[in-house]
């Protein structure tokens, strides 16, 4: 059953990703945190250069997957366009203002967590890296 939701926890990751990266995400960052988090596998961290365009990046991912059959848990900070956080139960998504990233810093707090980061010129990716 571990392997099933481990599978599940992946796919719904990867729809997520290539959804942001359809609305130019920058700096993608993917952070497996399964073996140092009790609530989330994945967090899932990316900016924008406007709030207009982190409004854009979430609903992207939003409308992607609800299309999938996925609707969210919970969605904060979506009228602000700030940081607008997306839970997905298993995988989090937080969207940032590119200077709102870097005041909170949360690669740093999570720095324990196995990352891959995305080149801002993929368009898409078919699978998360090997041991993510």
């Amino acid at each position: 059953m571990a392997k099933k939701k481990e599978n599940d926890s992946r796919e719904r990751a990867l729809l997520c990703v290539n959804a942001s990266l359809e609305k130019k995400a920058k700096d993608l960052i993917i952070l497996n945190v399964s073996e140092i988090s009790a609530f989330a596998d994945y967090f899932i961290l990316c900016s924008g250069t406007s709030d207009r365009q982190v409004r854009a990046v979430a609903a992207a991912i939003q409308e992607n997957l609800k299309k999938a059959g996925i609707l969210p848990l919970g969605v904060e900070g979506e009228a602000a366009g700030r940081w607008i956080l997306l839970d997905y139960d298993d995988v989090i998504l937080h969207v940032f203002l590119e200077s709102v990233r870097t005041f909170y810093d949360l690669e740093r707090l999570w720095s324990g967590a196995q990352r891959m980061a995305v080149p801002d010129e993929t368009a898409s990716m078919k699978a998360l890296a090997e041991g993510m």
